[in-house]
C-alpha cells in the first residue's frame, strides 16, 4: 500500500485517527483512476490537500476572524470589519456573494458553500460541477463534502479537472498552488510539504523508474 494513515500521519505529523484511516484508504481505492499513479502527481496532490485541510483535520473552512484580519484578505469589506468580526455566517455571506456561482449575499449561499473537505471546495458553481461530475447531490446536501470519504473523491475529481496532474509533472508547485487557489498563498510551506511528501509516498516501482 502506498497511501497509510501512518504516512499520511507522518507527513503531518499526529496521532493515526479514523479520520486518516479513511482518507488513506479512500486514495489507496480511487487515485490511481485520477491519475494520481506516480511520484511526482502523489507527492503534489497529498502536500496541496494537506495544506488546504490544516492536515487533513480540517473539513470546514473556519471563518471565525478578528477585524483586522478580515480587512487585510478582503479589503473590499474593511469598512464592515467590524461588524464581521467573529460572526463566521455573516462574514461568509458577505465575502462569497455573487461570485463562483453564489447568489447575492442575503441567499445564504456564501455559508451554504462555503469551502469544505481536503480541498476546501467553495461555492455554488464548484459544489455544482464536482458533484454533477461525482453522481452526488453536494447542491442540495452541501454538507457531504466534509465527509472524509466523499472529500477525498472530490479531492481528487477537482485535482484532475484543473489539470494538476500535468504541473505536478513538471514538478511545478507554484503552478498547481495557482491551479488549486488561485494564487500563490502558502507556496513555502506547500513546497515544504511537497519535498516532504516525496520521501513518505515512494514507491518500490518509483525507485525503479
Amino acid at each position: 500500500m502506498i497511501f497509510t494513515a501512518e504516512r499520511l500521519a507522518e507527513l503531518w505529523p499526529q496521532p493515526v485517527s479514523d479520520t486518516l484511516r479513511t482518507i488513506a484508504a479512500s486514495l489507496e481505492a480511487h487515485a490511481p483512476a485520477y491519475g494520481v499513479n506516480r511520484l511526482l502527481r502523489r507527492a503534489h496532490f497529498i502536500a496541496q490537500v494537506a495544506h488546504e485541510s490544516s492536515g487533513f483535520g480540517r473539513m470546514v473552512e473556519n471563518l471565525n476572524y478578528r477585524a483586522e484580519r478580515i480587512a487585510a484578505i478582503w479589503g473590499r469589506l474593511a469598512s464592515r470589519a467590524v461588524g464581521l468580526e467573529h460572526n463566521p455566517e455573516a462574514l461568509a455571506n458577505a465575502a462569497y456573494a455573487n461570485k463562483i456561482g453564489n447568489g447575492d449575499e442575503a441567499s445564504g449561499d456564501g455559508w451554504r458553500y462555503r469551502g469544505r473537505g481536503l480541498i476546501q471546495l467553495t461555492g455554488k458553481a464548484n459544489y455544482r460541477d464536482r458533484g454533477a461530475s461525482l453522481g452526488i447531490d453536494l447542491v442540495g446536501s452541501p454538507r457531504l463534502a466534509a465527509e472524509p470519504e466523499v472529500a477525498t473523491i472530490i479531492a481528487l475529481d477537482y485535482w484532475r479537472s484543473r489539470g494538476c496532474n500535468e504541473a505536478a509533472d513538471r514538478d511545478d508547485c507554484a503552478a498547481v498552488t495557482k491551479l488549486i487557489n488561485g494564487g500563490q498563498i502558502g507556496l513555502l510551506h506547500r513546497e515544504e510539504l511537497t519535498s516532504k511528501a516525496m520521501l513518505i509516498f515512494t514507491d518500490a516501482a518509483d525507485l525503479v523508474s
